[in-house]
């Protein structure tokens, strides 16, 4: 292990060479790839953390931003989002505007825990945010600055998440759709005439829609209300008719219509917009004007953003500046004439583009481009929280001006930052976007931090989400996954960014491509947005290359704007996809042989990894992709190391490295944690005392990682065919030898939490003197009545010993003498202890204890009212068994149904058992072709191979072997990436020349199968089975966390009946279709029993009990309580109905408990002392007043 390391500069790695990543990094997995990639994958994490880099102006944005002005782009936006949000808020004035408060240089503080500190104790990862305010008196001209401290504001971890109170969280990105100018086509119904439309959407503020009707009319839509006409709208935001008719020479639809306005000046246009906008309301130029300001021309309420312009500008070809994000009458005038142009059916529209003429294509747009969709990341979801925050503060300002005296005003008294704390909480702990971080393995979490969703605020809702917005779009290439997505209600509109893909400053995702010139293909590469993509010819990257980077045919299969694939002649070609892998997400890349899987399927597989379990043991696979590597080292679950040095001490727990410029690293590795999904979390050390170790080479492998690469699951020697019965339906037969070898099993922690709180009746007490409870139930609690380190529990055991006051009852004369005489009798108190919940057990692997004396020393805060808080760790060792799921990689999915003894497994002819049986008849229909040649792979690669041992030295295949790796020893790791793996000639090829056995046999043949025999009675089988090596996965679905049983327990409060679920300790629901079954059996007595006993009669419940602790005969059953709620609501809708006996007697329902009059005493007032309105008929009752 020591010396994979550091000398992993081994000849396999045929592709390393042109990664601009040092060889120590790379894998030594044998790559049958034969595309070069020229760009490395960008960091995984970058989705993330740079955008919270521009929130916060971090060093890191800052030397991106002077990189971006040394070279002239414009790869990240210039100013930081805190900066933009108080830039957009200074000054606030007051109504007089004579006084004014402006906000500048914004920045933080030192976090005031460390997120181990915040994890342990439940904090948020925080840091105090300082701004610099400044008051002017205008009337004095007085100037007073303070630095104002703005609340703790949320920081990001180094790998993406936030730590809030103590949870670890993700901020999902969003999918909406971006502000820009939009033109559709719709069929009018009446005329079946098509209408064009066009809508400026801006970022924040009112829409504006313009229309050419089906009499050939342009209208407007003000803010979705009525629709009028867009001369009267052109005239009322200050265009006289002669200048309409000059800037609209050339199109006669806009002439016409300004020949019969009958609306000659501004003020009648304002008046007449009014009038239809607000109908109710006396309508004036100045309200007209007022309203227009406030739609569209007040920059504080209407907002294009710079992702708006710079769609209008692309759009309608204009050259406004970016950063000016109000619309402007240039801007309606563009929208309107290419609207005309539209409508006319012209092709082309006069534009600018850098400065030169061109001819825009004039076409409608599609709403599911992802030209037209954007991403909203981590720092613009937060500062869109911080802008809502600050705009409410304003308010409070504003206020304060007014009501403060002006000599005595300082900065600080004005300021109130509790809504903007307010907001910042929320967002964090309600938002959809804001999740709980999926840590089941490390590709969990980094998917979880990829994921791009278009639910949450501003976006779509599942309900009302059409199909074609879920669809896969042509445009969403090297973008965002076409198979990775949930199946449910969210699929499609939760997705997953591809894996070369990244976020430009706009928003939208870019994809890079190889420049190609004049057929011959360079290593330049360009990032590109989708609507950049239509412009150019693309070649795929799996068109063949000779050895100086130029196309071998004369023509090449290329994407031509939003056509289907044609050929077309290779000097015709622009540009030539980066990698194969470039249009599927990290976690799709990890499935070999992914081109052999039908997309449904490869999209359980991929979403079956996210719950792969860390097992006891982890061990990567010998059938890889190459992306292993990269998911385990951005996971940020592996420790790397900062610098180059020597290692000078390893432990479990701690590695120490002299660096080589003198300084040492500490690197302290996370012990048996919990994860947020109740797995175990741990590190171990991967490299030795005294070990040469560079920059970037990883130290420690965390859960789900073997030597720095993702290792899910296990490589098992797996059989295809049926036996006897036992793996119908998917079902899947293991050995024995996985349990006792505890090759699946795996460690799971719980957590229980209690605390000790001030009641009315006194403190509740941590003690281990209960009452009632014997010394063997509190044998393994230490003398503070805590459980002890290394007990194991099972169920009802006793965790945390606790006793709570019970309520003083009233005493009698006699006892308060007695208790005046004899003093203070000992305090009633009942058991309130923390005990394991039924059906969990485990070995406690540690306690954590806060006291309020503890927490006031280290400045902690415990909630109002605990005393001490405390929380007991409970670790489980799980082997698998039967009813837990196991899955592959390409969506063969199954239960465990039986769990043979080894010596009956089938076996080859050297005598080694398999170790699991799969179902052949999974195969076919499901069309996962995938896992068999995963199967064939895993076995040459576990047998090792020799290319020499096939006599034909000119044999077609032997080239596609990468150089080096003509031979590999037995276990040699392999690595088939996505849409470049190895063909199938080659594996034939390889298989027959794997490596013999000791024995010098060749245990699989040619074709991939092997004669196996009945390890029961040790004949043959009649036909060869296809055998080989596998990766499985144990997923999260175990059957200890679902299965469940009752006798007795809780029951609903009103229908008496069980409650449901493992959760509630409910039972099992005995349904509609179960009591057709009895029925058709005629069980009436059962079905009787179902009903009643075992249900909700309440007291042949108890009388059952009774009859079987005495041993008596069962009585009869009595009336259902759901049965006595049906009377009662069909009273309370004013029906009378009454129940009869058999001779038509009306049964009297009434419970004991129903009584009114016992009902009101219980109450404490008196109804019984009203008068009796029965006896005085006659008169005329006045009703006593109740106090």
């Amino acid at each position: 292990m020591a010396n994979t390391a550091t000398t992993n500069t081994t000849t396999i790695i045929a592709r390393a060479d042109q990664h601009d990543i040092d060889l120590h990094k790379a894998s030594d997995r044998v790559n049958f790839g034969s595309i070069k990639e020229p760009i490395d994958v960008p960091y995984l994490l970058g989705v993330q953390t740079d955008s919270f880099d521009w929130l916060i102006g971090a060093d890191r944005w800052k030397k991106r931003v002077a990189e971006d002005e040394a070279n002239g782009t414009n790869t990240v936006p210039h100013v930081s989002g805190l900066d933009e949000v108080f830039n957009e808020i200074s000054p606030i004035e007051n109504f007089a505007q004579t006084m004014s408060l402006t906000f500048s240089d914004p920045y933080f503080e030192e976090p005031r825990h460390t997120v181990q500190e915040c994890k342990e104790k439940d904090y948020t990862y925080s840091a105090p945010l300082y701004v610099n305010a400044e008051f002017e008196n205008g009337d004095t001209g007085e100037i007073k600055s303070q630095t104002v401290f703005m609340g703790d504001f949320p920081l990001q971890t180094p790998h993406g998440t936030f730590i809030i109170g103590g949870t670890e969280r993700v901020i999902v990105s969003q999918l909406v759709r971006s502000p820009g100018v939009y033109f559709d086509r719709q069929q009018d119904r009446t005329s079946d005439k098509e209408v064009f439309g066009a809508k400026i959407i801006p970022s924040r503020g009112a829409w504006l829609e313009f229309e050419i009707d089906k009499k050939d009319q342009p209208q407007v839509r003000v803010d979705r209300k009525r629709k009028q006409s867009a001369i009267v709208f052109l005239m009322a935001i200050g265009m006289t008719k002669s200048e309409i008719a000059d800037a609209f020479k050339d199109y006669p639809l806009v002439l016409d219509a300004l020949q019969r306005e009958t609306l000659e000046t501004q003020d009648e246009a304002l008046v007449d917009l009014y009038r239809k906008i607000r109908p109710a309301d006396t309508p004036t130029p100045e309200a007209g004007k007022n309203l227009l300001d406030s739609f569209y021309f007040n920059t504080k309420r209407y907002d294009l953003a710079r992702v708006g312009r710079y769609k209008i500008n692309r759009k309608l070809g204009l050259e406004a500046d970016f950063n000016d994000r109000a619309l402007h009458v240039e801007d309606i005038i563009a929208t309107i004439k290419y609207l005309v142009a539209l409508h006319d059916g012209a092709s082309t529209f006069a534009g600018k583009r850098n400065g030169e003429d061109v001819d825009l294509r004039v076409d409608v747009d599609d709403i599911d481009h992802f030209g037209n969709r954007r991403i909203r990341q981590v720092g613009e979801l937060i500062q869109n929280q911080l802008r809502t925050g600050l705009s409410r503060m304003e308010r409070v300002v504003r206020e304060r001006m007014t009501t403060q005296d002006a000599e005595a005003i300082t900065p600080q008294s004005l300021i109130n930052i509790r809504p903007v704390n307010a907001t910042i909480k929320e967002f964090f702990g309600t938002s959809q976007l804001s999740q709980f971080m999926d840590q089941n393995n490390p590709l969990s979490g980094v998917t979880n931090k990829r994921r791009l969703s278009a639910l949450g605020p501003g976006g779509l809702s599942r309900d009302r989400a059409s199909m074609e917005v879920r669809d896969v779009h042509p445009s969403h290439f090297g973008r965002m996954c076409p198979i990775e997505s949930p199946e449910g209600p969210n699929i499609g509109l939760i997705g997953s960014l591809a894996t070369f893909g990244r976020v430009n400053p706009f928003g939208f995702i870019e994809t890079p491509y190889r420049k190609v010139v004049d057929g011959h293909v360079t290593d330049e590469v360009e990032y590109m947005t989708a609507d950049r993509d239509l412009d150019h010819v693309i070649a795929q990257a799996n068109q063949e290359l000779d050895k100086n980077g130029n196309f071998v045919s004369k023509s090449a299969l290329a994407r031509v704007g939003e056509e289907e694939a044609v050929d077309v002649p290779v000097s015709d070609v622009d540009y030539m996809d980066v990698s194969p892998r470039q249009m599927v997400s990290l976690g799709a890349s990890l499935i070999p042989f992914l081109e052999h899987d039908e997309g449904h399927r490869a999209l359980m597989g991929t979403n079956m990894q996210r719950q792969a379990v860390p097992l006891i043991e982890s061990e990567r696979p010998l059938v890889g992709t190459g992306s292993e590597w990269r998911a385990a080292n951005d996971s940020g679950d592996v420790i790397k190391a900062d610098k180059d040095g020597v290692v000078t001490y390893v432990s479990a727990d701690l590695i120490r490295v002299m660096n080589d410029d003198g300084t040492t690293s500490s690197y302290k590795l996370a012990k048996f944690q919990r994860s947020n999904q109740t797995t175990c979390y741990n590190q171990r050390p991967i490299i030795h005392d005294g070990e040469r170790v560079e920059a970037g080479s990883v130290l420690a492998d965390g859960p789900a990682i073997e030597k720095g690469e993702l290792a899910l699951g296990k490589n098992l020697l797996i059989a295809f065919m049926p036996w006897n019965g036992y793996n119908y339906e998917d079902a899947v037969i293991i050995s024995q030898r996985l349990v006792q070898d505890d090759t699946l099993s795996s460690i799971h922690i719980e957590e229980y939490e209690i605390d000790a709180r001030e009641t009315k009746l006194g403190a509740e007490e941590i003690t281990r003197d209960l009452p009632n409870v014997g010394e063997d139930a509190v044998a393994n609690l230490d003398e503070r009545g805590i459980i002890r380190i290394g007990a194991e529990v099972e169920a009802g055991d006793i965790l945390v010993g606790k006793v709570t006051p019970k309520g003083e009852t009233e005493l009698t004369p006699e006892e308060r003498l007695l208790r005046a005489i004899f003093g203070e009798k000992s305090r009633e108190v009942r058991d309130t202890s923390l005990r394991v919940p039924h059906g969990e057990t485990g070995t406690v692997i540690g306690v954590k204890e806060i006291t309020r004396e503890d927490a006031e020393e280290d400045g902690d805060e415990l909630p109002n009212g605990v005393n001490q808080m405390i929380r007991v760790y409970i670790a489980q060792h799980r082997k698998i068994t039967v009813g837990d799921k196991l899955s592959g990689r390409h969506g063969n999915k199954g239960c465990i149904s039986r769990i043979l003894p080894e010596e009956d497994m089938p076996f080859l002819a050297d005598g080694t058992p398999v170790d699991i049986m799969l179902n052949p008849l999974g195969v076919p229909s499901r069309m996962n072709l995938g896992q068999v040649l995963e199967l064939h792979l895993g076995w040459i690669a576990h047998s090792g191979w020799d290319i020499s041992l096939d006599p034909n030295l000119e044999a077609e295949w032997k080239k596609y072997i990468p150089a080096g790796a003509e031979k590999a020893e037995p276990g040699t790791p392999t690595a088939t990436p996505v849409f470049d793996g190895v063909k199938p000639e080659v594996l034939k090829g390889l298989l027959s020349t794997t490596l013999p056995n000791r024995d010098g046999d060749r245990l699989v043949g040619p074709d991939g199968k092997a004669t196996l025999f009945d390890g029961r009675t040790g004949e043959p089988y009649g036909k060869p089975i296809s055998v080989g090596y596998m990766y499985m996965l144990k997923l999260h679905h175990l059957v200890d966390d679902k299965i469940h049983a009752r006798s007795t327990g809780p029951y609903s409060m009103i229908t008496q009946q069980p409650l449901g679920g493992k959760a509630q300790f409910g039972g099992q629901r005995f349904g509609e279709m179960e009591v057709w079954a009895l029925e058709a059996y005629g069980a009436a007595y059962t079905l009787h029993e179902m009903m009643t006993t075992k249900s909700d009669d309440v007291d042949g419940r108890v009388r059952v009990y009774g009859a079987i602790v005495k041993g008596d005969n069962l009585p009869p059953a009595g009336i259902p309580e759901s049965f006595k709620v049906l009377l009662k609501e069909m009273q309370s809708l004013s029906l009378n109905v009454e129940v009869l006996n058999a001779e038509g007697v009306a049964i009297d329902m009434k419970d004991e408990e129903d009584d009114p009059v016992s009902s009101s005493d219980d109450l404490g007032f008196n109804i019984g002392a009203r008068p009796d309105a029965a006896a005085k008929e006659d008169q005329i009752i006045d009703e006593p007043e109740y106090q």
